[in-house]
């Protein structure tokens, strides 16, 4: 739908993000607009759970807690903070509500599968080889179909996106919409020709054997690179037998430098011996003649490569210079998720934030987010840790097990669980730590190694001018840098400026920026400040069509049916991934919930007054052109769950749900 410039009211001494007049209103008008039009908005497919709407909704208006501020309107200016603010409150109550309305909901309640079925059935069954069962008589699910059925809940549509899509459905007569593919005795119906399309064909890639998660349990994982680099980190050297210093790097670093650096201080040969790896000539180089000869027999003969060293830069590069990236988002920037930017125009993607330690455990709900769709053309993970030890063996693990176009050290995580342990952000000020963890990653890794960053720890205290040249020297191949410092948070908007200067401190080496785009207007700002590309985070998760926006420089004035659309797509993207059965349901639900949360802040192109929105402002209360376009607009808990019922059919009895960010709904 192409934009309408006649849409969109300007006027130039208002708020630029407020809405036009004519479609302002007042909270109780707004829901009570919600609640008269609840009943119609079951044909969207949630008929079963209308008078639970309707209930939920009669609660939600009787609640005694307000809005949160982080509704309100948000200033730059702290002088106008008391301007903005609505009158419905005392102002000596003002920070007591802030600060309910920050941070994340650490104690919210977790929905377990045992909460959705109480009888489950068999998995063995499902597959059918019940004879096969591990547990046998044991087994504490259910092995009897019959029974299984009589317990199981109604179907929540007709027509099954496995089924549709591959021919045949997995899950079987635990499927939630299993009428579509069920025949008699409850057998389970496959279209040969569709499903022999399929056949051979990986869609997702990156999955945990169980070969490997055994090796990893047991820690029979062969850490050959990376237990070379770090004997290196703890051999004495000549420095006085300081071996914890990173200058015990990998033999890569030290005998050929980065070539995009000045060489001072690299050539320290013998402080820093090369030691050959697996299929190098064992006899050491001229200038280390008085190191002892390595251990590691050869085979065949002696080429240049066993002698000569990759430079940093004749290795893979990655090219992606002005390219559009997607941030990895915790929680929200799942598989499904990624595909829906894939489509509206996103260039780059990367994983959601693993943690190491958790990935050398094995353990199967860390790698799962390493997975990569076979339409993310270019893919990369990101990995956080502490210390260089773990961070080390998990790039050569993760080197020989998955495929990924680049690696991505997280050090911009700002949250107290990982700053406390050394990691994210903290790292910025453990620069011994951080440039072990870089080397070494480096000197395992077949691929580019890039690194995130904030500006600094603290508000007005910014280090990342001085940390990216050492990045650089370090063998990193790109940074990107977020406008923000981690005491800042979201408080105040990204400092463009400081970015661009540390774009051209960065230089030949390529620096990404990120922070504060929801328009191609302020990615047009972005890409004049000098960086090599932008990477785009929030502004993708309130509008993902952003990226079209991008790309075609325009305004997009996308109605609530084409929103809706998406979500579809999104749900069907997640029963595909998590699966059709109730386990595979809720999980979706879950993560379309998270999402909404974020779907929520934006305001439709025809409805402002001036252009563009901008992603730090909350906008008063508003009507949509039409009811479901105000539904998708609510900032209440009750309001998601009532999307997700026309999309997923009604929730499970005694269903609870709190965002992770405090800020982003109320009740």
């Amino acid at each position: 739908m192409e934009y309408s410039p006649a849409r969109s009211i300007h006027n130039p001494g208002t708020c630029p993000e407020r809405p036009s007049p004519r479609f302002l209103t007042s909270k109780e008008q707004f829901h009570a607009f919600l609640r008269a039009r609840g009943e119609p908005s079951g044909r969207g497919g949630g008929e079963d759970g209308e008078e639970v709407e309707e209930k939920k909704e009669d609660e939600d208006v009787g609640s005694p807690q307000s809005e949160p501020p982080a509704k309100r309107v948000r200033v730059e200016e702290p002088s106008q903070d008391g301007e903005s603010r609505e009158e419905d409150g005392a102002a000596e109550k003002e920070p007591a509500e802030r600060k309910r309305a920050r941070g994340q909901n650490k104690s919210r309640p977790c929905m377990k599968p045992t909460h959705y079925e109480q009888n489950r059935l068999c998995p063995s069954v499902t597959q059918g080889c019940a004879e096969k069962c591990y547990f046998g008589a044991r087994c504490r699910f259910l092995h009897d179909v019959g029974e299984y059925m009589a317990a199981k809940p109604g179907d929540l549509g007709g027509s099954c996106v496995l089924f549709q899509t591959f021919g045949k459905c997995v899950y079987g007569v635990t499927c939630r919409f299993a009428q579509s593919h069920l025949g008699t005795g409850y057998q389970n119906i496959v279209n040969a020709d569709l499903a022999k399309q399929w056949e051979g064909k990986t869609l997702v890639r990156n999955n945990l054997s169980k070969d490997l998660q055994h090796q990893l349990r047991k820690k029979k994982f062969n850490f050959k690179k990376a237990d070379e680099y770090l004997r290196g980190l703890a051999k004495p050297h000549g420095d006085g037998g300081n071996g914890g210093k990173a200058t015990g790097c990998s033999a890569e670093e030290q005998e050929v430098p980065n070539c995009t650096t000045a060489q001072e201080g690299l050539g320290d040969g013998p402080q820093c011996p090369v030691r050959p790896e697996q299929g190098e000539d064992p006899k050491p180089d001229a200038s280390q003649s008085g190191e002892e000869p390595s251990s590691i027999k050869t085979a065949g003969p002696v080429t240049d490569e066993d002698l000569i060293k990759l430079r940093a830069c004749e290795k893979k590069k990655l090219e992606i210079q002005g390219k559009l990236y997607l941030a990895p988002l915790t929680t929200c920037g799942n598989l499904p998720f990624r595909r829906i930017c894939k489509r509206f125009g996103a260039d780059v993607t990367c994983g959601e934030m693993a943690v190491c330690t958790n990935l050398l455990q094995g353990q199967s709900s860390e790698w799962a987010l390493l997975k990569r769709h076979h339409t993310e053309d270019i893919f990369g993970v990101q990995l956080e840790g502490a210390f260089p030890d773990t961070m080390t063996k998990c790039a050569e693990l993760l080197n020989q097990t998955i495929e990924v176009d680049f690696v991505d050290i997280n050090v911009g995580c700002p949250i107290d669980l990982v700053y406390k342990k050394g990691g994210g952000c903290a790292l910025m000020t453990r620069t011994n730590k951080f440039e072990q963890i870089v080397r070494g990653m480096n000197s395992v890794l077949d691929v580019p190694l890039t690194v995130k960053i904030r500006t600094g720890v603290q508000e007005k205290m910014n280090v990342a001018h001085k940390i990216i040249p050492k990045i650089r020297e370090w063998g990193a191949s790109m940074v990107t840098l977020h406008g923000r410092s981690r005491e800042q948070r979201y408080t105040r908007g990204a400092d463009w400026d400081y970015i661009a200067e540390c774009a051209r401190i960065a230089s030949p080496m390529p620096l990404f920026g990120n922070g504060d785009i929801l328009s191609y207007e302020d990615a047009n700002r972005a890409m004049q400040m000098g960086v090599s590309g932008i990477m785009i985070a929030r502004g993708a998760l309130i509008k993902p069509w952003l990226f079209t926006e991008i790309k075609e420089q325009r305004h997009w004035d996308i109605p609530s049916s084409e929103r809706f659309e998406i979500l579809k797509d999104f749900t069907s993207y997640g029963l595909e991934h998590w699966g059709s059965d109730t386990q595979g349901v809720e999980k979706t639900r879950k993560f379309l919930l998270e999402w909404l949360s974020f779907l929520c802040r934006y305001i439709p192109v025809g409805l402002l007054e001036h252009l563009p929105q901008k992603i730090n402002e909350r906008p008063p209360y508003y009507m949509g052109r039409d009811y479901l376009e105000t539904l998708m607009a609510s900032q209440n808990v009750d309001d998601w769950i009532k999307i997700s019922e026309m999309l997923l059919g009604p929730v499970p009895t005694s269903f609870t749900f709190l965002p992770k960010h405090k800020a982003n709904s109320y009740r």
